[in-house]
């Protein structure tokens, strides 16, 4: 196998680390987010205990991906975390809060004091995804580099577009909690997260379409893979896509389907992050840094590789089994361990 080859591969499963991370945290940073309009304490321990099992296990796909870029791409990783170094901090931090929240929000002896946490909550599970679509953002629009450092200032990534990729992605998030909501749970909370998942659904689309549209104008490959010849053949049937599951969710929200909304929330996604790898491919880190120019030398990848060989399946099959384990509508009333 080639050093050229390899460095596909190794992207391709950071690829897939990241998309893991996203569709499976997504969902859970979105009940945080949905800590907001929820006010019933009742209810606000239904939703997270509906997350509880799986929510510290969705985070490690995180730090696969990010161990995995610094192992086998330095030089993007090099440049990315100075470039990014606010909105990567913002995000972990975020998740400290939330995770903090997670814990002591049962054992707070006060009202006060689970109010105190609940809002640590929802502001962790809210900054965690503001950062990532600002990060999301900041990447896309390109990263100034001179001789393989970045030479930018600290605040180039907070420009409109980031903040328009930061708020897409918090509707999205929330999106998804309360497609999981409307899955996992019954009853009139069930009733509430099956209206704001109909409503943040059309939220996220306009987004989506909003930061589909201002992309391409980023960067003349994206112009040229959306609108250029042959580069339309394959984002063509994104956009198509998109709409065929949109309208499989709103069909499935009027018929009052429990598994459906989610599904095709997750579909969505998938989706945007499929045109995403197409606009982006063979570029690492936009403008100019490719995957093999970002990539470490060929025996570092091929050690790495091997761990990751058996890792992965192993994060897959226990990631899988917890939610086979946990399957079923939680039951108000129930308690987290």
């Amino acid at each position: 196998m080639s050093t050229e080859t390899i460095a596909v591969v190794w992207a391709g499963l950071i690829a897939f680390a990241v998309l893991a991370y996203v569709v499976l945290d997504g969902f859970d940073l979105g009940v945080g987010i949905l800590f907001s309009a929820e006010r019933g304490a009742e209810d606000r321990d239904t939703m997270v205990n509906s997350i509880a099992p799986m929510w510290d296990g969705n985070e490690t796909w995180l730090v696969l991906g990010g161990g995995g870029l610094f192992a086998v791409f330095p030089l993007a990783y090099a440049v990315i975390m100075p470039a990014l170094y606010p909105t990567i901090l913002g995000m972990l931090f975020g998740l400290i809060f939330r995770g903090v929240a997670f814990e002591f929000r049962f054992r707070a002896e006060t009202a006060t004091g689970r109010r105190l946490w609940d809002f640590a909550f929802f502001g962790g599970s809210t900054v965690a995804a503001l950062c990532q679509g600002l990060t999301l953002g900041g990447l896309l629009q390109g990263i100034h580099v001179v001789d393989r450092q970045y030479a930018g200032g600290w605040f180039d990534w907070l420009t409109p577009f980031t903040v328009l990729c930061g708020v897409a992605v918090v509707v999205g998030y929330a999106w998804l909690g309360a497609c999981w909501l409307v899955w996992r749970t019954d009853a009139s909370l069930q009733s509430r997260a099956r209206k704001q998942a109909a409503v943040l659904a059309w939220a996220t689309l306009g987004l989506i379409v909003a930061v589909s549209l201002w992309t391409p104008f980023l960067n003349p490959l994206f112009m040229h893979r959306w609108f250029g010849w042959p580069g339309i053949l394959l984002t063509s049937p994104v956009p198509v896509l998109v709409a065929v599951i949109a309208l499989v969710f709103r069909m499935g929200i009027a018929r009052e389907h429990h598994l459906t909304p989610f599904l095709c929330a997750l579909g969505i996604f998938v989706l945007c992050f499929a045109g995403l790898g197409i606009s982006l491919f063979p570029l690492m880190i936009p403008p100019d840094i490719t995957i093999w120019q970002a990539a470490a030398p060929r025996a570092s990848q091929l050690f790495v590789l091997v761990g990751a060989s058996v890792l992965i399946p192993l994060i897959v099959i226990y990631s899988g089994f917890s939610y086979w384990v946990f399957r079923g509508k939680v039951q108000a009333g129930a308690h987290y361990h």
